[in-house]
């Protein structure tokens, strides 16, 4: 009798059991996934990773304003190359960085530059025109232009969003859909095709992953 007593006990305890802890390994904090880092890496004497680091920049927005590393300061961003006269990817890319304009444009520490790689064409104005062409009224995507050499430097050196070599002369000429992910700290943390959707929505994911991860240490 006392079996059989105890092993109903048991039989209604397992449910209780299985409750139990299925709630808590639900509440149970999960670790953030964290973001691959890109480029080139050094190693210190006491195995420290450097990684790579976005250059120095100084160019000119669409509001005529300079736009340098410091404008930058504490904000993730994402980047791309574009040219306001380009009828093939660039009207594709910039439709798609619409919607993750969209997605983030109310964080303060977030934000989109776009630099073109036809500065002899995309004057402030030009740009400015393009800007309100995106429904863009606020600092939280810039569309910049400036020395064609220092844009196209960064893209190669910083960016590393193109291999071929280049001195940015008349002749040179960058043209991809890549878009480069950034973190607070300049470094690069994602690379996406801006022409794909699929691409995009994983962008818009891993930047919520970047934000996040920044916001847990707050």
């Amino acid at each position: 009798m006392n079996k059989k007593l105890n092993k109903a006990w048991l039989l209604a305890l397992l449910p209780l059991v299985f409750f139990a802890w299925f709630f808590l390994s639900k509440t149970k904090e999960t670790p953030l996934r964290k973001l691959a880092y890109y480029g080139p890496k050094n190693y210190g004497d006491i195995e420290d990773t450097v990684y790579h680091l976005i250059p120095d920049f100084e160019f000119t927005d669409q509001d005529n304003k300079k736009v340098t590393k410091s404008t930058l300061a504490n904000k993730v961003y994402i980047t791309e190359y574009f040219f306001t006269t380009c009828q093939s990817i660039c009207p594709v890319m910039n439709k798609n960085l619409e919607k993750v304009y969209a997605e983030f444009k109310k964080r303060d520490d977030f934000l989109i530059l776009s630099h073109t790689v036809d500065p002899e064409t995309d004057s402030v104005p030009v740009l400015k025109n393009y800007a309100n062409a995106h429904g863009v009224n606020d600092e939280k995507w810039k569309f910049v232009t400036g020395d064609k050499k220092a844009l196209y430097d960064v893209a190669r050196k910083g960016y590393l969003l193109n291999a071929e070599e280049g001195n940015g002369g008349p002749e040179d000429f960058i043209h991809t859909q890549n878009f480069a992910l950034i973190d607070k700290d300049f470094h690069i943390r994602g690379y996406y095709d801006g022409t794909d959707v699929a691409e995009i929505e994983r962008l818009i994911q891993e930047t919520h992953l970047l934000l996040q991860e920044y916001d847990t240490k707050k």
